[in-house]
């Protein structure tokens, strides 16, 4: 299995207790600090806008988040989180914490900071390569 698929199941699993799923977990956080319309959501994963949009509607629909007014767009909501969504992510992310936690625990930290430097340039290198297209 990829990295990126094993990177899921965790997510996944570390998100299960709360009756989540990673990318339910994704929508959350995206609005922890600020609420944002789907689209812009959508934008800032580099998602499918009706993919963020179906979660964003079982998100409501569960009562982890609710829509409200966008001063900038009458017909684009944003999304924002409910009381019950952010202790459900706060759940979320203290499991997340106690997880890397433990793993960080078993890396060596100069490769740890090797692999985050090198992963930092490939971002850097794939968002001017998008740039230029």
């Amino acid at each position: 299995m990829q990295l990126h698929g094993l990177l899921l199941a965790a997510g996944d699993a570390l998100a299960a207790p709360a009756g989540q799923t990673s990318a339910r977990w994704q929508i959350l956080a995206a609005v922890e600090g600020t609420p944002r319309s789907v689209a812009d959501i959508a934008r800032l994963m580099n998602l499918a806008r009706q993919s963020v949009q179906r979660i964003a509607d079982l998100l409501v629909e569960d009562g982890l988040a609710c829509y409200e007014d966008n001063p900038a767009h009458a017909r684009a909501k944003h999304l924002c989180l409910s009381a019950s969504g952010r202790q459900t992510l706060a759940r979320i992310q203290d499991a997340q914490r106690q997880w890397a936690d433990e793993l960080a625990a078993r890396l060596d930290l100069d490769h740890l900071a090797a692999a985050s430097g090198l992963l930092a340039q490939m971002k850097l290198l794939l968002q001017s390569g998008a740039d230029e297209t």
